[in-house]
């Protein structure tokens, strides 16, 4: 029987006053299957188009850092300690920084794993 849960997708949005973004994650958390994780991919050449003075590896670090809070424990800070909601609920806040989240949705499935990898490339990969 397919479990509700909720996402977000984590933004790069180099110039924050300009609002121009691209997608290069998304977090995803079940309760019923206690589950909460990011996947991540970011396109340099894309980031580039927003701001060419941009460096890929500063926000790669932050995009992984997302990932430590998911999984949680003293490596992610003292977010990392919290509960699996109240790190999603950490991670999916309003932020004005170069890395932010995007509103929560929600949907249904069977497999929470295979909803965030579907997710990923259907809302973060470039189409092909």
């Amino acid at each position: 029987m397919p479990s509700p849960f909720a996402y977000a997708l984590l933004r790069v949005v180099p110039r924050v006053e300009r609002g121009e973004f691209i997608n290069a994650g998304v977090v995803l958390y079940c309760q019923e299957a206690r589950f909460l994780d990011a996947r991540v991919h970011l396109d340099p050449e894309r980031l580039r188009n927003l701001d060419p003075r941009v460096d890929p590896e500063v926000v790669e670090a932050h995009l992984e850092a997302a990932r430590r809070v998911c999984a949680g424990g003293p490596g992610a800070g003292a977010v990392g300690l919290l509960p699996p909601v109240q790190r999603f609920g950490w991670l999916a806040a309003p932020r004005s920084t170069v890395v932010q989240p995007g509103p929560v949705h929600t949907g249904l499935a069977e497999d929470p794993r295979e909803a965030l990898d579907r997710l990923l490339e259907t809302m973060v990969r470039p189409p092909v």
